[in-house]
């Protein structure tokens, strides 16, 4: 570096260089700029000086300066090294890669470089050439114990495990006897320990038992290893010494369900399904006894029996565990014991059980069968449960009459609150869950958890700005936006994308979800700094584990959400492109004078509203703070707040396509991918792939009424083409001719229409399969209108919900607002859809979205004149969401 450079400023460079990793980047400048002076083309000054400027965020200058360095001279590995960092430092690796091999050809045994190259090569899993750059490496270094660590590892990753176990042999074979000293034990002993994870991941598993032994002294970590060495055992059959070494961890941790899983193996008494012999249960249940008496502190050992118990011996033990857990006020009970809502029979054992010990509770004041007292809580405790199992069920009245009596028994317990706001929205009542959940919030100004919860139900009950003023309560300086982006709250993001996609909004609502997407590519680059820092301190295990992770990143659930919400929004723009200006003048041209004055002054009064915002958000930016280092901290104005940018597209399709495929690549298991294929597809006229995701669909469930609606959908457009002309075209059609008599439904020749018949006859009792027979009647004969209306209307009021058991009325519920939606949208026929709203009202009293008698839009009218009356007579009451006006006698001493 500075070769041809005189002493002195050669000496100057260094101190560049210097300056560069030390982050002393004026004192870097000063020194370029002195080299400069003297030698202006000075390629490799040139070059170091953008680098610097590129840490100072002046990225601009940089690429230019580096250029003209790297244009000077061509031919030095120097330049070529900057230019490929300068594009690390944009994200932008396979430029860099090229840089790199660029500098290497110059010079091929420059270390920095070769480490630098098998980083990239690692986060863009080009692991070919990360094995030939880590083989060079080693050659060039062998003394290194990273670069033999980091050869291995590079063979693991390239689907090669035993040749990395041949590697870390024969860098064992360099060690000395005695090695490691003192201060290099634990990272000795975890490379012992991923050479054992090799061995087993070869199948060599006698091997890694034998090697796992005969290296116990040199690892540190004596729990992974007991946990390994157990491992092995059962997985060679050896389950006698699996059951005492198992039995050996439940000393150390008797709460961990894993360890019983495995030592049930070691028994013989495990079943991946759950489903039991009797004699089998009798076992199970005569071991977790001896258990229990052992560890008499442990909960596991008392909550796993009531998964496979059954009958008396189920209610005995559920009462065993339960009792306690309400005399202490576990309000995580319910939540603990949800599972065996879905094994048939023991909800009803379970509500006839609490029923029970709620009844001795007011009698005696204890439980049955007992003398001595409970406390007053405990009753609390047993009204608590009792809601929220009524809730599960689906029993809304009777869940809110437990959780008012507990509430009226001592009124200061947030989580009653909280859970009367969750049985509420389950009901459909979204908004008085919202004010309850405020409510909560307002007892314990200090609990972001039900801080979080209540921005949740304010979300769903499309309170947008408030949720947003609730959310700013917990975040730094008050910055809302910035600080739950910086924090990666995604949560947060998707409920409010949903809220405003719910109400039209879609710039606002894509920009939410598209930053959800742009947290998984953050998520992405976090992974570089661990390329090195694992190697460095030998977190190998954990190293590979990471990796694995994110290569199936976009499978996670919260990208799937934001990726389908984000193609929903763009697939929504396509169908209603936003009018012109020219169109909306026509309009507005046809409206009568009164309708347009009124226009005039809501755009008017929306336009001063928008100023007034932008004028705030304008003072707050330009206010800056000082920060220790003397810094000014300048706060990042939004320039596109509303997402109006993000829908000034041209194809808004190809948009959408981008995020397909990765849906269909990371997500292919799901429907709602293919669902959304369909649905691009056919607006883009790409039959054939609109052809694959219908076959898609069928594989993986041909009885959806979704997927039924893509299958006759797409042979009814098939069938009102054209007849082909050019070649293309009747290659097509020769395709889509072949492929027909694959889908069973179409089998012997069947028209569209007898294969809807029977798809309704198959599923006559499920509300959404009849609406979508329905919608197919109307789609393929639109003269049909009133019979498709009239099948689903006159469908059976207790019909068959898609929803688990435990939540049929809440997906009863959301099935009837599919439905109504249809009506209005598909069919547009308001009064079809305004008996449909006055049949599910009586159905869900508390829903808002059908108006139902007991939902607080109704209830807040009618208490409002009660409140308005009491105010002008001097009293004090309280009208909770509900909509029902209680007392506040037992709230006027509390204080918050």
């Amino acid at each position: 570096m500075g070769a041809s450079l005189p002493p002195k400023e050669a000496n100057l460079f260094k101190l560049i260089v210097k300056s560069y990793e030390t982050k002393q980047y004026k004192k870097g400048l000063k020194a370029a700029d002195a080299i400069l002076k003297k030698f202006p083309n000075h390629g490799e000054t040139l070059s170091m000086k953008g680098l610097t400027l590129n840490c100072m965020d002046r990225k601009q200058e940089a690429y230019e300066l580096v250029r003209l360095g790297l244009k000077n001279d061509l031919k030095s590995h120097v330049c070529w090294h900057v230019y490929g960092l300068l594009y690390r430092s944009d994200r932008e690796y396979r430029e860099a890669i090229k840089c790199y091999r660029n500098a290497l050809r110059i010079d091929p045994d420059n270390i920095e470089i070769l480490r630098d190259l098998s980083l990239l090569q690692a986060q863009m899993r080009d692991l070919t050439g990360f094995v030939e750059t880590r083989q060079r490496l080693l050659t060039l270094k062998p003394n290194h114990r990273m670069n033999w660590i980091g050869f291995a590892v590079s063979y693991h990753l390239n689907s090669n495990a035993s040749k990395a176990i041949d590697i870390l042999e024969a860098y064992e074979g360099t060690l000395e006897d005695d090695y490691p000293p003192e201060n290099e034990r634990c990272e000795h002993g975890e490379m012992l320990l991923y050479k054992v994870s090799l061995l087993e991941e070869c199948g060599f598993l006698e091997k890694a038992l034998e090697e796992l032994r005969k290296k116990e002294f040199k690892i540190v970590d004596k729990l992974s290893y007991k946990e390994v060495e157990a491992s092995l055992l059962v997985k060679l059959n050896r389950l006698e010494e699996g059951d005492k070494f198992y039995r050996v961890l439940l000393t150390m941790n008797p709460d961990n369900y894993r360890y019983y899983e495995e030592l049930q193996k070691c028994v013989g008494l495990y079943s991946e399904t759950g489903q039991y012999s009797s004699d089998e249960i009798d076992k199970l249940h005569a071991l977790y006894r001896s258990l229990a008496e052992k560890y008499t502190w442990s909960s596991a050992v008392k909550r796993i029996p009531l998964d496979f118990l059954d009958g008396v011996k189920f209610q005995d033990a559920a009462d065993s565990y339960i009792r306690p857990l309400l005399t202490k006020g576990v309000p995580s009970l319910f939540s603990d014991l949800s599972p065996l809502y879905d094994h048939g029979g023991k909800a009803d054992v379970l509500e006839k059980l609490v029923l029970g010990l709620e009844e001795s509770l007011k009698q005696t004041g204890g439980y049955p069968g007992r003398s001595e007292k409970e406390p007053p809580s405990t009753l609390l405790w047993t009204l608590f449960y009792l809601a929220q199992h009524y809730d599960r069920r689906a029993q809304y009245d009777v869940a809110l009459a437990k959780i008012e009596e507990a509430m009226q028994h001592t009124p200061t317990v947030i989580d009653l609150y909280s859970v009367k706001s969750k049985i509420l929205k389950h009901a459909g009542d979204f908004t008085a869950a919202a004010a309850l959940a405020d409510e909560a919030r307002c007892m314990d100004l200090a609990d972001r958890y039900v801080n979080s919860q209540c921005v949740k139900r304010m979300l769903q009950a499309d309170q947008v700005t408030l949720a947003e003023k609730t959310a700013v309560l917990f975040t730094k300086d008050g910055e809302q936006h910035n600080n739950l982006h910086d924090m990666q709250c995604m949560w947060y993001e998707l409920a409010s994308g949903e809220s405003y996609f719910r109400q039209g909004e879609l710039g606002r609502a894509l920009k939410k979800f598209l930053l959800v997407e742009k947290h998984y590519a953050d998520i992405t680059e976090d992974q570089f700094d661990f390329h090195s820092y694992c190697l460095r301190k030998m977190t190998l295990r954990a190293y590979i584990e990471m990796l694995r992770f994110q290569d199936r990143l976009h499978a996670h659930a919260y990208f799937r959400k934001a990726a389908a919400g984000a193609i929903r929004c763009y697939i929504k723009h396509y169908d209603s492109p936003p009018k012109s200006s020219t169109e909306e003048d026509d309009e507005l041209a046809k409206l009568p004078a009164a309708q347009k004055k009124k226009l005039r002054q809501k755009q008017r009064k929306a336009e001063a509203r928008a100023k007034k915002e932008a004028e705030v958000k304008s003072e707050e930016a330009n206010v800056t703070g000082v920060s220790k280092q003397g810094k000014r901290n300048v706060k990042t104005v939004d320039p596109d707040p509303h997402g109006e940018k993000l829908l000034q597209i041209e194809d808004p399709l190809a948009e959408a396509g981008k995020y397909l495929k990765l849906l269909q690549k990371h997500s292919s298991d799901y429907l709602e991918t293919h669902l959304l294929s369909f649905e691009v597809n056919m607006r883009k006229e790409k039959i054939l792939l609109a052809l694959q995701a219908l076959k898609h669909l069928v594989q993986l469930n041909a009885e959806n009424p979704d997927t039924h609606r893509c299958l006759i959908r797409f042979f009814h457009k098939v069938a009102s083409r054209s007849a082909p002309t050019t070649d293309a075209e009747k290659l097509v059609s020769g395709v889509l001719e072949a492929e027909r008599p694959t889908f069973s439904q179409l089998h012997d020749d069947k028209s569209l229409m007898e294969a809807n018949t029977v798809f309704l006859e198959q599923h006559k009792d499920s509300l959404l399969h009849r609406a979508a027979a329905a919608e197919m009647i109307y789609c393929l004969e639109p003269n049909k209108k009133a019979e498709a209306i009239k099948l689903i209307e006159e469908s059976p009021k207790n019909f068959v919900s898609s929803g688990p058991l435990g939540s049929v009325k809440e997906s009863k519920l959301r099935d009837c607002v599919a439905v109504h939606k249809i009506l209005v949208a598909t069919f547009d026929d308001r009064d079809a859809a305004l008996r449909w709203k006055n049949r599910c009202a009586e159905e869900f009293p508390y829903s808002t979205y059908f108006e139902g008698s007991l939902c607080s839009t109704i209830t807040s009218n009618e208490t409002s004149k009660q409140a308005h009356e009491i105010a002008e007579n001097g009293g004090i009451e309280f009208v909770p969401s509900n909509g029902k006006v209680e007392k506040l006698d037992a709230m006027k001493n509390l204080a918050i």
